[in-house]
């Protein structure tokens, strides 16, 4: 059963009595600081600390010093008869709950203050909230002393708040181990946090694609062969946001992700945080990417394969839009170097001088924040997004995706883009030759006729002349046989995949029972 506290010396007396039970009081505490409001984020650091300490505290305490005048202190949601139940259920031994004359800061002028190092606390969301980190380092200071936990849990998503406590935790030898916990997200990327409950729905629609723009930073950054530089890095974000007026850039700024100063080059070794905060209406969000080419963890990745016109760019954007994850379009990456070879006018047919065009071929993907709009792609920084479509593409592409030369280039820049996993990737061979790891493998098909009917429809719908149906059921079966008998990485399902006919579903059913799959595969880790 979970214990009330509101006063440190009954905290402390229950903390000594459980050591005292223990023989030679060996009782590992771990404390999860939070505001209360509590959510399915800080449900994460509570279910970490469950399983690494034998005591659990959770304290709940809306913290004045840390709000600045204008601020919303007044009406920070408090819900502790709530908590209390989402504590008692998540199996916490006890939560620590004082006022503000408990901790000391009932008079805020009158009180001794931690203060971080200025170079620290003065950058990112400190030059807008000018008293807010010494707030916190205080009353974490407070908490830690009050309760002196083994483990102390803070999450990532604050990354500016967990590296200023890590660094105090080092300057004042304070003996506890302070543990980041990765950043919890809705469906739609929307990274968890109290002050989500001000945003209309409207509002949270627009504000997963505060975390969207990240994920474009995130491509970008592991696409460069070479070492990319900050502004390339920022620059991807931007301009995906600038689409988006309705959502107020305060700032993103990429930092090392341990002392937060601004990175000004990147190496191989970089451990980097792209930080950003935005407002919607009167809310302002925050968020941040990890980026390095040596720990970045891997996520699971999603691979759809299957046969032209079965569905999966559809499929997949919907999923990615869904999970949150990053949507990888590689059939538009060979599309690129198609149009690049028709443009030279050279002999499909040339493997050295197709290779030379794929090599010098610069391809970059990026999610339109427009609902409804296709993947942005750039072949060269020339937007080439409606022309990779156009029929001649279409009947080309097979046979610049079957050599292995091209195929060895692009796949290179895929796996680059998916080594950390968090995307969804569809094409021919993603789950047996990509990406043969992959947590979850689709491999979606249709009867040729379907297929068939669906093509000429989107040529319908795109203005041009559709051939009668025969003609493109025809056109279809024979691109089927050119990809599944290539000689380089043909298009097979692979022997762990889902198979998957949409003949007869709606394009709802088959994304709800791949995000169902997906979220299986996530639980049973």
């Amino acid at each position: 059963m979970t214990q009330l506290f509101t006063t440190i010396a009954s905290l402390r007396n229950y903390l000594n009595t459980q050591k005292e039970k223990q023989t030679l009081g060996q009782v590992s505490v771990g404390l999860v600081p939070t505001m209360g409001a509590l959510h399915i984020g800080h449900l994460s650091l509570i279910d970490r600390a469950r399983t690494e300490n034998s005591c659990l505290v959770v304290s709940i305490f809306v913290n004045p010093l840390q709000f600045g005048a204008g601020e919303d202190f007044d009406q920070y949601p408090r819900t502790l008869e709530n908590d209390l139940q989402i504590c008692e259920n998540a199996g916490v031994d006890a939560v620590f709950a004082p006022d503000a004359l408990e901790m000391g800061v009932s008079n805020i002028a009158k009180i001794t203050q931690v203060i971080p190092p200025p170079e620290m606390i003065n950058i990112l969301c400190g030059r807008s909230r000018v008293v807010h980190f010494q707030g916190v380092a205080t009353i974490v200071t407070k908490l830690l002393n009050a309760v002196q936990p083994d483990r102390a849990y803070f999450g990532n998503k604050d990354g500016q708040q967990l590296a200023i406590i890590r660094q105090l935790v080092i300057d004042l030898n304070l003996s506890v181990e302070v543990i980041g916990c990765p950043t919890v997200r809705e469906p739609s990327g929307l990274a968890y946090s109290s002050r989500n409950q001000y945003l209309s729905s409207k509002e949270r629609i627009l504000a997963a694609h505060i975390y969207q723009s990240l994920l474009q930073s995130q491509q970008q950054f592991f696409l460069c062969y070479e070492l990319c530089k900050s502004a390339q890095i920022i620059e991807a974000a931007r301009n995906y946001l600038a689409k988006l007026p309705e959502i107020h850039l305060e700032y993103i700024e990429l930092v090392d992700a341990k002392t937060l100063q601004p990175c000004n080059q990147i190496t191989f070794a970089s451990e980097l945080m792209l930080a950003i905060a935005a407002r919607i209406g009167n809310t302002r969000l925050i968020d941040n990417i990890l980026l390095s080419h040596t720990i970045t963890p891997r996520n699971p990745i999603i691979a759809i394969d299957g046969p032209a016109g079965a569905g999966k760019s559809t499929v997949t954007k919907q999923v990615a839009n869904k999970l949150g994850l990053l949507f990888l379009d590689t059939g538009a990456m060979y599309r690129s170097v198609t149009l690049a070879v028709l443009r030279e006018g050279i002999d499909l047919r040339d493997q050295e001088k197709v290779q030379a065009i794929a090599t010098k071929s610069k391809i970059q993907l990026f999610a339109n924040p427009i609902a409804g709009k296709p993947m942005q792609v750039l072949l060269n920084g020339e937007d080439i997004t409606d022309e990779i479509r156009t029929p001649e593409v279409t009947a080309n592409v097979s046979s610049i995706a079957a050599q292995s030369a091209v195929r060895e280039i692009l796949v290179k820049q895929q796996q680059l883009i998916g080594q950390t996993g968090g995307v969804v990737m569809e094409g021919r061979d993603i789950g047996t030759h990509v990406f043969p790891d992959a947590e979850v493998k689709i491999f979606l098909t249709a009867s040729a006729e379907e297929r068939a009917k669906r093509r000429q429809a989107d040529l319908i719908a795109q203005g041009q002349v559709a051939p009668d149906l025969a003609t493109l059921e025809q056109e279809i079966q024979e691109r089927d046989r050119k990809d599944s008998t290539r000689d380089h990485a043909p298009l097979i399902q692979a022997e762990d995949a889902t198979l998957v006919n949409t003949d007869g579903l709606t394009i709802e059913e088959v994304v709800a029972a791949i995000v169902n799959l997906y979220e299986q595969k996530v639980q049973n880790r």
